[in-house]
């Protein structure tokens, strides 16, 4: 089995009731790992069990993603999909007793009740995505303000133990810096390249990005390459700086406009442009800003409409539904989402 990683979904597929054993297990070793006590790892014992066996009965199958994630917190996140009716009254359908396969009826209750955070995002005919979280920590008696809502979702091409895609994202009080690569091709190499970028990522500060990018040009020649693409938000003036090198796909959302910026043609690490300039985008106070980045894992042509007041829920929920619709399945497949306010 893989090793569980910070930042990376393990993706376990659920295509009837023989692949639910090995769900459990896993999450099981997980929570030992993290150090868990005895009764928290068996309240997370019971909701995965109940997340497998709803959506095997109720949508005939499905995809469960569990990451080790460190936003908002230090926690083990646990995602449910699936392509089932939907969940028509879902308010009814919480409350325990009330069940539409002939069983208890408690599966819903009972997540609810054992999460530390539970969102459930369905609609009729599209299916259901279920986002539970434990925390590895107690929560702070007096929690900071909300601020910016980072959001990462990163799954290894099927067969793979390792992922060639990788980020950073590093929010302080002068904003946020964020970078997404895709190493060529997928496997050990694949991730050699996308860890060589992150590195030189997080340790390069010069000021425009094109020159960051370039900086990371020289750091990754030894290794087979990849595409990638920086975004900084600042703080202070409240703009956007963006730079991206090969089919990164980046798409700033805001209230009833979405627009996509295209990047240069090239592979870092092998051929970059002679000349690359980053782009500015202005952020207008007081208005939500959702910036998405996905690696040529998901496909590019995904419409918000199909998902409706989904802006009302985690970021989390928003990166599922996307890889959801439109994951390859064939490459490593990413989804970083950093929204402003």
């Amino acid at each position: 089995m893989e090793e569980w990683v910070t930042g990376r979904h393990i993706s376990f597929n659920l295509e009837d009731r023989s692949y639910l054993s090995t769900l459990k297990r896993e999450v099981h070793r997980l929570s030992i790992q993290c150090g868990l006590a005895e009764k928290k790892v068996a309240e997370i014992d019971i909701v995965v069990a109940e997340i497998g066996s709803n959506i095997i009965k109720h949508a005939g199958g499905g995809e469960v993603i569990v990451m080790l994630t460190d936003m908002p917190q230090p926690a083990i996140e646990i995602i449910g999909i699936d392509n089932g009716p939907g969940i028509t009254d879902l308010a009814r359908m919480m409350q325990d007793g009330i069940s539409t396969a002939k069983t208890l009826g408690h599966g819903l209750g009972a997540i609810r009740r054992l999460s530390d955070f539970l969102q459930i995002y369905s609609v009729k005919g599209w299916g259901t995505i279920l986002l539970s979280r434990f925390f590895l920590k107690p929560a702070e008696p007096f929690p900071p303000k909300p601020g910016h809502e980072i959001r990462t979702l990163l799954v290894a091409k099927p067969g793979e133990k390792v992922c060639g895609d990788g980020f950073y994202v590093r929010p302080d009080r002068t904003g946020i810096r964020i970078f997404l690569g895709d190493g060529l091709g997928h496997g050990v190499e694949a991730n050699k390249a996308a860890a060589a970028a992150v590195n030189s990522f997080r340790y390069c500060m010069l000021p425009d990005l094109s020159e960051v990018l370039r900086q990371i040009h020289d750091d990754v020649k030894r290794t087979r390459g990849l595409v990638g693409t920086a975004a900084v938000y600042n703080n202070k003036t409240k703009d956007w700086k963006i730079c991206g090198v090969g089919n990164i796909h980046a798409r700033m959302l805001t209230a009833g406009s979405s627009r996509t910026y295209l990047p240069y043609n090239g592979i870092i690490g092998h051929n970059m442009p002679r000349t690359i300039n980053e782009q500015k985008i202005e952020h207008e106070a007081g208005k939500e800003q959702i910036l998405i980045l996905c690696s040529d894992g998901i496909k590019t042509r995904w419409e918000m409409t199909k998902y409706p007041a989904i802006f009302r829920y985690d970021m989390s929920v928003l990166a599922a539904a996307i890889y959801k619709d439109n994951a390859r399945k064939t490459d490593d497949m990413s989804v970083v989402i950093v929204k402003v306010k």
